[in-house]
């Protein structure tokens, strides 16, 4: 027996450190601030992900990534467009209350739209909240918050490092080929001593596409269309690879969250006049392979039916996250992320600060989320509010109302009974489409009528005096 005791001893001394290790891992996050990487994909369907039922698409390191976290299915953006639905995450509010109801384009667009040239660098910013907090804070990839040419540069905003493509130019990066995820990648092996914060907007599956040749490759069974797209949305997942790898090898995997979502729904598919984004193929692919599937939601980009702004959420932070779950339940938006990553963080909300949405960290810890505010939705189209349907959402609880004043139009979905939106309940339940009508008269009431001084171009002066000739 003597002889057995210091196998015993050392077996014991194992034990142990696992048993610490497990304890720390259970609390990782309280006591540390941890990482935050927001990885959002561009023009991507709710069934666009191989685990949602792609019947083309292959995504293995967002399985994975799902399979070691939680996989939320009630996760809604705040337009079904680009740069509105950009704005809500940096400001954690709705982008009608800063005038941004389309992409950002040129001043003679803003104007017929309302907009600022470019999202105002004053307002409440999350990487500049992050920043204030200690963060090291970095953006990789997409911008489109401001398109005219003296547009503020994107440390305007809060952040240290960037390197774009739709942004200031100051910095700027080709769109395919994950130059991104390159840049990224480099600010986070600088920043590893450090606690950092990482936007990483991705280009996939915008228009135009740029498959590469070993994915298409890969993809040769498919028919044309398919196996482009299948392309350009294995490229995207190749970057969540790297990104989840990198953090394994510098051994801050445990101590990072990293958030994968897209701005919209897919972009709609064009017929074969389309198959080339500009005049020759150099240009790249157009929208004739824009076959992005919505997992059987009506709608797609440019609507707010559920298929334009329902899009995938998949939250992964070890040893807090509870790994290989699937929330079907707690109702999320993308201006919930703003208080919910400063939550995180343990940073206070700016002085005088209200975001329209609520920290949902809860949730990402798998414990049930009670909604707290409404999710309001407004959408003017390519052309006016008038010609667009539906124009106006609201989702309160279980209900979410569609309306379009000007053709007196309005349908009612139970989104816990019908979480497709294939039934409109109207009709049977006029009292409550007169409520929640009623909320989305007073939410239009308390937003702005014009942009912000502060946000529009001295060339706008000079466009609107020419104009007025």
């Amino acid at each position: 027996m003597a002889m057995n005791r210091p196998n015993s001893f050392k077996l014991f001394l194992l034990s142990l450190t696992m048993v610490i290790h497990a304890c720390h891992a259970s609390v990782v996050g309280a006591t540390e601030k941890p990482n935050i990487i927001f990885i959002f994909a561009d023009d991507w369907g709710y069934g666009d992900l191989s685990r949602h039922g792609s019947s083309f698409c292959e995504t293995p390191h967002l399985d994975r990534m799902a399979a070691e976290g939680i996989d939320f299915a009630n996760f809604t953006v705040n337009s079904p467009v680009c740069s509105p639905s950009r704005v809500a995450v940096m400001t954690g509010q709705f982008p009608a209350r800063h005038c941004v109801h389309q992409h950002f384009q040129s001043i003679k667009a803003h104007i017929k739209r309302g907009m600022p040239d470019w999202l105002d660098p004053q307002a409440p910013m999350l990487p500049r909240m992050l920043q204030q907090a200690g963060y090291k804070t970095g953006h990789f990839g997409k911008w489109h918050l401001g398109s005219v040419a003296d547009s503020p540069t994107e440390d305007a905003y809060g952040y240290d490092r960037f390197a774009t493509f739709n942004g200031s130019g100051k910095k700027e990066i080709k769109k395919e080929g994950l130059e991104s995820v390159d840049h990224a990648i480099e600010f986070i092996k600088q920043s590893q001593d450090e606690t950092f914060f990482v936007n990483l907007w991705l280009h996939e599956a915008h228009l135009a596409h740029f498959p590469q040749q070993k994915y298409l490759q890969k993809f040769k069974e498919l028919g044309p269309q398919q196996r482009v797209y299948a392309s350009v949305i294995a490229e995207a997942d190749e970057g969540v690879g790297r990104i989840l790898s990198l953090l394994q090898e510098l051994g801050i995997d445990d101590n990072t969250l990293v958030v994968f979502s897209s701005d919209n729904g897919p972009e709609r598919t064009r017929d074969e006049s389309h198959k080339y984004h500009g005049n020759d193929e150099s240009s790249g692919l157009g929208g004739y392979y824009s076959v992005g599937e919505t997992g059987g939601l009506k709608g797609r980009k440019r609507s707010l039916f559920a298929g334009g702004i329902r899009v995938p959420l998949i939250v992964r932070w070890p040893g807090v996250v509870p790994a290989g779950k699937k929330d079907t339940t707690s109702v999320l938006t993308a201006v919930d992320l703003l208080p919910t990553f400063l939550e995180i963080a343990g940073a206070p909300l700016s002085d005088g600060y209200e975001p329209d949405g609520q920290s949902v960290l809860s949730a990402l810890k798998g414990e049930p989320l009670k909604r707290t505010k409404p999710i309001f939705w407004e959408w003017r189209g390519r052309k006016s509010q008038d010609s667009t349907w539906p124009s106006l959402g609201v989702r309160d609880g279980k209900w979410k109302l569609l309306v379009n004043r000007a053709r007196n139009k309005m349908e009612l979905y139970d989104l816990e009974n019908d979480w497709a939106e294939k039934h409109d309940l109207a009709a049977d339940y006029p009292e409550v489409a007169q409520r929640l009508s009623e909320k989305i008269d007073a939410w239009k009431a308390l937003l702005p009528s014009a942009p912000s001084e502060n946000c529009l171009s001295k060339s706008r002066t000079k466009f609107t005096r020419r104009n007025a000739r």
